[in-house]
């Protein structure tokens, strides 16, 4: 039976830094044992300094953060960060240049006999693929060879929670893409629970089982990616995560609201909660709107974006508004040529404006 208190449990923590700028004020965060949790947001959020205030690098000026049912900080107690047995993958990997890839996992076993400690970086090595390295230097090793280290050497004194800050931001596209599923995989394997920051949406929806979305400090929205995507529960949410269009909308008095594009009944509201004559945003995502030849309603295409197998087209409809398409490349149209359009909706998400 798994254990149902969290791992990880932050209560009304706030932090200011010195000069009185507040990067977050009583937050409220937890994670349960086994999980991967992904703080997601733009740059100056506060994701990371939630990272620093866990790990031990920022003291809370008020709040408390327990690991495990036990106090890392509050008004009266801070445990220092060799202390909390919490594992750290920084956005650098801050790997010692001086070392070897075998003594830079080592570096943190220092209650290990010497017998121990080669049995641990040996099954460390095995787990990350690097075997055959272990004596090249990190400048010696391309930039997915130094994050395995990273995170080999953040694992190797079996850490009860392992942070990572930005942790495939260094690297190019598909090798981030490969890498997230890799240390998911291997964090899965191990059962270790998990924290990570990020800015990228993609490299949330692959790696975490639940996102925070923040913005000014606070958090948002947590969910999983398809909810937060299909479900935003606020503006900044829709617009953060996903590409889409907020499109203009009227509430009626039997509860729809309607657009240009027809009536449409939202999901997120109840239709009692519909004003009438009220005026609302409806959030249309790329594959709410198909490509119809055999459609009476036509847009024209104003921008194209090949992905492959897919355009993203961006199309202005008779009223100057503009909306997005996520169309099966072979339909490949110009640019100032009108196609036939139709909505195909399941989650309509609506803001009062």
């Amino acid at each position: 039976m798994s254990d149902p208190s969290p791992l990880l449990q932050i209560s009304n923590a706030s932090f200011a830094y010195a000069g009185g700028k507040s990067v977050c004020n009583d937050f409220n965060f937890s994670i349960h044992h086994g999980d991967i949790a992904c703080l997601l947001g733009p740059s100056g959020c506060g994701k990371t300094t939630v990272l620093r205030l866990v790990a031990g690098f920022e003291q809370p000026t008020s709040g408390s953060i327990f690991v495990d049912g036990v106090v890392l900080a509050d008004a009266h107690t801070f445990v220092a960060p060799a202390k909390r047995g919490i594992g750290y993958v920084f956005q650098d990997f801050a790997l010692f240049p001086h070392l070897t890839v075998e003594k830079n996992i080592a570096f943190g076993l220092n209650d290990v006999s010497k017998a121990g400690k080669q049995t641990r970086v040996a099954e460390l090595l095995a787990l990350v693929g690097l075997q055959t390295l272990s004596q090249r230097y990190p400048h010696e090793l391309s930039g997915g060879q130094r994050q395995r280290v990273a995170l080999a050497r953040a694992l190797a004194p079996r850490p009860k929670l392992l942070l990572m800050d930005e942790p495939f931001s260094s690297l190019d596209i598909e090798l981030r893409e490969k890498l997230g599923l890799e240390v998911r995989a291997l964090l899965k394997q191990l059962n270790t629970t998990a924290l990570f920051v990020t800015h990228d949406q993609h490299e949330a929806f692959s790696i975490a089982d639940n996102i925070s979305v923040m913005h000014g400090g606070m958090i948002e929205q947590t969910d999983t990616a398809y909810n937060l995507y299909h479900r935003p529960l606020t503006r900044f949410v829709a617009d953060f995560v996903g590409q889409g269009v907020l499109i203009r909308g009227q509430g009626t008095a039997d509860g729809l609201i309607a657009t240009e594009l027809g009536l449409m009944h939202p999901t997120n509201l109840a239709q009692a909660a519909v004003r009438n004559n009220a005026p609302y945003n409806v959030l249309l995502r790329p594959d709410d709107i198909q490509h119809d030849d055999a459609s009476g309603s036509t847009a024209k295409v104003i921008h194209k974006a090949f992905r492959g197998a897919d355009i993203l087209y961006t199309l202005k409809l008779d009223s100057g508004t503009e909306v997005l398409s996520l169309v099966p490349s072979h339909h490949n149209h110009e640019l100032g040529q009108k196609i036939g359009i139709q909505l195909e909706i399941d989650h309509v998400v609506a803001f009062e404006a």
